[in-house]
Formats: C-alpha cells, sequence, structure tokens
C-alpha cells in the first residue's frame, strides 16, 4: 500500500516538473478559493439589517400614554400617580393588538378622568419589557386597583366589555344604604355577597381592605363580574339578614342556607374570601365567551351534561338587563327550585304578599292583579289593610305596571257572559322577576252587562282578604317547570352567549343563515331566531345531538321555552334532532314549484345531496347510486375530485345509476349512513321493498 501512494507521488512531482503551468495554476485556485471563504466569513454579520426604531402605536390624540420603546420602568412611576391604572402590552406586528387599539381608544375617551392609560410595546428587542416580560401572545391587559394587582382581563377585545371590566375595577363594591337596595341586590339571580363594615370607629376598618381585596379577586377569576359584592355600613339594614356583627361577611344562595364566613376556622384574607364565595356559591345561569382561538372551553362545559344555550344580543354597559335575559333567568331559577318553600325564605324581611285587581281600561274582561311584598315577621292580620306606596313615593312604577299589564291580549270590546280560563300569564314588556311588584294578566267574567259598564267603565281596587296566606296568591309558576330539575334525569345547564360574538357557533348549530350586521340593535324577524335577536337550543354532547326552538310568534318567549324544556325533559320526548342542512329543503320546495324550468336546466354530472334530499335520494327504487363523501378541508377528496368526474362522464348515458356526493362537515347525515372517515365511496344499490 506505501509503495503505491510512494509511486503515485512520484509520478504526480515528475508530470509537475515537464509542465510547471499546472503547478502554478493549482497554487492561485487554492490561494482564490481561500480568499473567497474568508470574504464571505467576514461578510456574515451584516446579513442581517439592523431593526428600525419603534414608532408611536397609539395616535397623539389618544389619551393614553405609549411607551414604544418598551420603558418599563416609567410604567411603575405613572401607576404609582393614579389609583386605577390601564396597562396595554402590545406587539406592533399583531393583527388582534392593531384590532383591539381601536376599541381601547374608544374606552380611554370615556375613562380617562378616571383611570391611567399607559401602552407598551413588548417586542422593542432593546426595551426593558421584552427582557423582563415573557408574554406568549398579545395584546394583554393588565389593570391595577392601587396596589393591588395585576388583574389581568379575559375577555373580548370589545370596546363595551373592557369599559364594563374597568368600571367593575373602579367601583368593585355596591353600596347598600337601605333595604330596599339590599333586597335589590340579593334578589337578582346573580349570587351576592354582602359585608357588614361600621366606619364610625374609623374611616377603614381592619376588614375592610381585605374585602375590597376579595371582590378584586374574584374579577381575576370571572371577568364578567358573575359574583357581585356589596357592603352595609348601617346596623338596622345588617339586620335584615341576620348580621349583628361586625366585619362579616354572608354569601346569600337561593336554594339552599345562606352562610357566614367562618372567621374562626380560617384566616380573613382576601384569598381566603375569594375562595369560599367561589366553592359554596349558587349558578344557575352562566356566561360562556369562548375566546375565539383553539380552546376547550366548550367542550369542558358541554361535556357536563345537556346545556341550554341562548344566544342573544348583549350589552354589558346596560344598567339593567334585557327582557329576554330576565325571562331567562325566571325561567333558571323556578327550573332549580327543587323546594316549593324555599321562595317564601328567601329574604326573611319579606314574608307576606297584598295584592289588588284592576280592570284593564280596554278591556272588560281582563283583570290585572298587581302584587305587592310587603315587609313584616309575620303575615298581616285580618284587620290590617294592605295599603299601597302613594304617588310621590311609588306611584310612578305602580302605574307602569297598570299602562303594561295585559298588552299581549286584544282588547274586547263586548262582554262575555261565559266563563273563561282563570289563568294567570305574565306580560312581557316590564315584568322582572326581580322587582318589588309582580304583576299579572287574568280572564274573568265580568258581573255588569254593557249598559253598566259604559257608566262604571273602571272597577274599583278591591283587594283580597289580607288573612289569606302567600301560597294562595295567584300561582303563576304552577307550570310544572318549578323544580324539575329534581324530578327529571334529563337534567339542563344554562347558558349564555353573545350572539355578536359567537355567531358562527349559532349559525353552526341552527340558527339563521342571514347575519344582520347591526346585530345588538336591531332584531332578526325570520328563521328560528326570535323577535327580541335571540336564539336557543339544546345540546346532547354525549347522543350528539342537539335540538332548536322553534318560537311560536303567538307565544311568548317565557311560554315557548317553558314548553321546550318540557318537551326535552320528558321520559318520551317529542322533539326531534335538528339536522344541518334542513334549511335546504325551502330551496328544494321552490325547485318543486317550477318543473319546466328544471327541465330545461343542463344535466349534472355529480349530483350534490343535502340533508333534506339524503334520504330520498339513496332509497331510489330505479337506480342505484354510488356517493362520495367530502368535506371541503379534506385534501385527499380534492385529489379524487378528477377521478370522480371521469367516472361520471363514463356513466352519463346510464341510466341505471346515479353519481352522487355530499358534503359531511355542512350537511348532518342519519347515524346509520354516516362514515368515520373521508374521503370515502359507498354503493347504494336500488332500494326494493320485499311485500
Amino acid at each position: 500500500m506505501l509503495r503505491r501512494v510512494r509511486q503515485s507521488l512520484r509520478q504526480v512531482l515528475l508530470l509537475m516538473a515537464r509542465r510547471p503551468d499546472l503547478l502554478c495554476g493549482a497554487i492561485v485556485f487554492s490561494v482564490l478559493l481561500i480568499l473567497a471563504v474568508k470574504f464571505t466569513c467576514s461578510r456574515a454579520k451584516d446579513v442581517v439589517a439592523t431593526a428600525r426604531p419603534p414608532v408611536r402605536f397609539f395616535s397623539a390624540e389618544a389619551p393614553v400614554v405609549d411607551l414604544y420603546l418598551g420603558q418599563l420602568d416609567q410604567v411603575e412611576r405613572l401607576r404609582s400617580m393614579a389609583e386605577v391604572s390601564f396597562i396595554f402590552f402590545y406587539a406592533p406586528w399583531c393583527a388582534h393588538s392593531m384590532a383591539a387599539r381601536q376599541e381601547v381608544q374608544q374606552v380611554a375617551k370615556k375613562l380617562a378622568k378616571q383611570v391611567q392609560f399607559v401602552a407598551v410595546n413588548c417586542w422593542w428587542s432593546q426595551g426593558k419589557c421584552r427582557r423582563q416580560k415573557h408574554f406568549y401572545h398579545y395584546p394583554i391587559i393588565h389593570l391595577f386597583y392601587r396596589r393591588f394587582g395585576p388583574i389581568e382581563y379575559r375577555g373580548p377585545f370589545v370596546a363595551p366589555y373592557i369599559e364594563s371590566f374597568t368600571l367593575k375595577v373602579i367601583t368593585p363594591l355596591t353600596y347598600l344604604p337601605t333595604r330596599a337596595h339590599l333586597e335589590e341586590f340579593l334578589s337578582s339571580h346573580e349570587p351576592g355577597v354582602v359585608g357588614f363594615f361600621q366606619f364610625n370607629s374609623s374611616p377603614q376598618p381592619p376588614g375592610y381592605i381585605t374585602y375590597l381585596s376579595s371582590a378584586l379577586q374574584a374579577l381575576r377569576r370571572d371577568f364578567h363580574g358573575i359574583v357581585r359584592f356589596g357592603v352595609v355600613t348601617n346596623k338596622h339594614v345588617a339586620e335584615a339578614i341576620s348580621l349583628g356583627e361586625d366585619e362579616t361577611v354572608y354569601l346569600h344562595r337561593r336554594f339552599n342556607s345562606s352562610l357566614i364566613f367562618p372567621r374562626k376556622k380560617q384566616n380573613f384574607t382576601s384569598e381566603a374570601i375569594c375562595n369560599w364565595v367561589f366553592q359554596h356559591h349558587e349558578t344557575v345561569l352562566q356566561w360562556l365567551h369562548p375566546p375565539g382561538i383553539k380552546s376547550r372551553l366548550l367542550e369542558a362545559e358541554l361535556m357536563k351534561g345537556p346545556a341550554l344555550l341562548l344566544f342573544m344580543p348583549h350589552n354589558p354597559l346596560q344598567s339593567e338587563p334585557s327582557a329576554a335575559l330576565q325571562q331567562f333567568a325566571d325561567i333558571a331559577v323556578r327550573y332549580h327550585s327543587c323546594d316549593h318553600s324555599s321562595t317564601d325564605d328567601s329574604f326573611p324581611f319579606y314574608t307576606s304578599l297584598c295584592c289588588q285587581s284592576v280592570l284593564v281600561p280596554e278591556s272588560r274582561t281582563s283583570v290585572c292583579e298587581v302584587c305587592l311584598r310587603l315587609s313584616g315577621p309575620s303575615i298581616p292580620n285580618s284587620s290590617t289593610r294592605c295599603l299601597f306606596p302613594s304617588v310621590s313615593q311609588e306611584g310612578d312604577r305602580f302605574g307602569t305596571y297598570l299602562k303594561c299589564c295585559c298588552l299581549h291580549q286584544l282588547p274586547s270590546p263586548i262582554s262575555i257572559k261565559t266563563a273563561t280560563s282563570e289563568g294567570c300569564s305574565h306580560y312581557v314588556n316590564s315584568y322582572s322577576p326581580f322587582t318589588q311588584f309582580s304583576a299579572c294578566c287574568k280572564t274573568v267574567e265580568p258581573q255588569l252587562n254593557e249598559s253598566k259598564a259604559k257608566e262604571e267603565p273602571r272597577l274599583p281596587l278591591t283587594p283580597p282578604p289580607p288573612s289569606v296566606p302567600p301560597s294562595s296568591a295567584p300561582k303563576q309558576e304552577e307550570d310544572g317547570i318549578r323544580g324539575l330539575h329534581c324530578r327529571t334525569n334529563r337534567t339542563l345547564r344554562f347558558y349564555v352567549l353573545d350572539v355578536g360574538l359567537n355567531w358562527p357557533l349559532a349559525e353552526r348549530l341552527g340558527a339563521s343563515s342571514h347575519k344582520n350586521s347591526s346585530l345588538h340593535q336591531e332584531a332578526s324577524t325570520g328563521g328560528n331566531r326570535n323577535h327580541d335577536g335571540s336564539f336557543v337550543a339544546i345540546v346532547n354532547l354525549k347522543y350528539e345531538v342537539h335540538y332548536v326552538l322553534h318560537h311560536d310568534p303567538d307565544a311568548t318567549l317565557t311560554e315557548s321555552l317553558e314548553t321546550f324544556i318540557r318537551n326535552f325533559s320528558s321520559p318520551y320526548s317529542h322533539l326531534q334532532r335538528y339536522l344541518v342542512g334542513e334549511d335546504d329543503r325551502k330551496e328544494g320546495e321552490d325547485e318543486a314549484k317550477h318543473p319546466e324550468e328544471q327541465r330545461h336546466k343542463q344535466r349534472l354530472f355529480i349530483t350534490e345531496l343535502t340533508t333534506s334530499s339524503f334520504v330520498s335520494s339513496i332509497m331510489d327504487h330505479q337506480k342505484d347510486v354510488l356517493l362520495f363523501y367530502y368535506t371541503q378541508w379534506c385534501g385527499f377528496c380534492s385529489v379524487l375530485n378528477h377521478v370522480l368526474i371521469q367516472l361520471a362522464r363514463l356513466l352519463q348515458g346510464n341510466n341505471n345509476i346515479t353519481v352522487a356526493r355530499v358534503n359531511v362537515a355542512r350537511n348532518d347525515l342519519p347515524w346509520e349512513f354516516m362514515v368515520d372517515h373521508v374521503p370515502s365511496i359507498l354503493l347504494f344499490p336500488r332500494y326494493s321493498i320485499l311485500v
């Protein structure tokens, strides 16, 4: 081996000695190669261009301090100067940050006098924010209440929601000066926490700051602020809910006994109070806000059992809930009220009812019965008359109830002598189950004939016998809904979603495909959506079915919902599974009305099937059906399209077979005809009936 190497070297040296030009060429080529490599490596540092210096992200007119260089130390200085601070962390290239910028500017223009708005560029490589903060997504909003914080906002980046959350941080506690305010605070379907603190001895009692911090801790967990915190400083008001000791935290519960925070067993800290509240509070109605990205929020809730979803236009800045939300909450409360006597013990200082019947001016057969909750330790005696508030106190509200009562009934100018139903039905326009008054409309047999009715068109106010207990008052809720949660195995969970933010989900469940551009302001009048723009569906993820409420225009939302819930809860339900694609049935009916036009249309190679036409097409008595299952997102389905088209052309002259396809992503099919993967091709022979 060594000999061969030596011989090769000798031959090379001899060749170079004979041809010196070859030796010089090799040396020059080697030197040039070394210089090229060295020059390339020396310029490698200049390949990446330096980043451009950042510029302002917010406009100069916006009341937002824009720290576009990522000066995190300036954030601490600005935060120490304001009581409430709003910190907006962004990346200049992020599309979500650009979209949220306009929303934050709208909020800043409204709340600039109360909140310090600061924006920080956390993407600038030379800024402190990029080096100290490690965010995985943008934008991020942090709020600070004095020294407490940060409180991260996890809701949708829409101006009304951001403003509502900021206002909750500004005033985390609701002041309850009187018993009327306390009753209104606790009568809502949302959980309520009341803290009793006397400010006589010191400007701020020791436990008040801790209680305030617990309310801010709750906003960290729930940006919507479902659990509301109130404070009572009057001992007389606190005695209404049996609070006599100072620095006491009271958790109101509607269905079970209310609780008082056990200070002897747990430390009186903000985190302990917040954990205790969220562990023991009752929720009959829950808001869902999917983040709009990949999330398992809906799956986690739907896996708990059947869910009743209400999609409705929602404005978080509205002072009072909408009529649709009030009715939905009223049904949810009655649905979970397993103990019939629990409603009488909800408020120990409101135990009796006084009612007055008033003849509606537009009708001679409809009577509006208005009931008023009275305070007192017991039911009024027979000698005590029920006195309604005077005009100066509550007269305006009382008159409003009389004007709005029985609006859904047509006026009857002719008196009816026959007896009618004595059922009591709520009116919708201004009825609220959370106020002091309750009203219902009754149809009774008039005692006057037409001539007397003209002379005396109005009946006097005649209260019922005061000795009648509240249970004998007109029972407006004896409709099978009360306590249904404990009387059936098919229990429901009640959820509310903003239809403006979750329209794709509502449309996928069966809402009308014609989306209104101004969904928050206008109401839809077609499809499965109600006149108030709401849409209701029951989803049972375990059995992979869902049902849609088809609202009757002649019935109220309350009546439709009650019937919908009862039909679902019955052992032999009459509800039919909703299949996506049934809206095509209307198009098929329109096409059937014009058969002559269909004859002139060119015959398609491949027949497109939908939910409504699927069963009738594959069960053809005269033709075999070759069916292709596909979806728009399937890449392999697109590859097979040309093969299917060629096959359809070959079979074009054969009248005994039909080539069809169905999009299983947009059309729900019966379970017996579903496939477990796409693409799939099935052959359905001609359907024959055995005689």
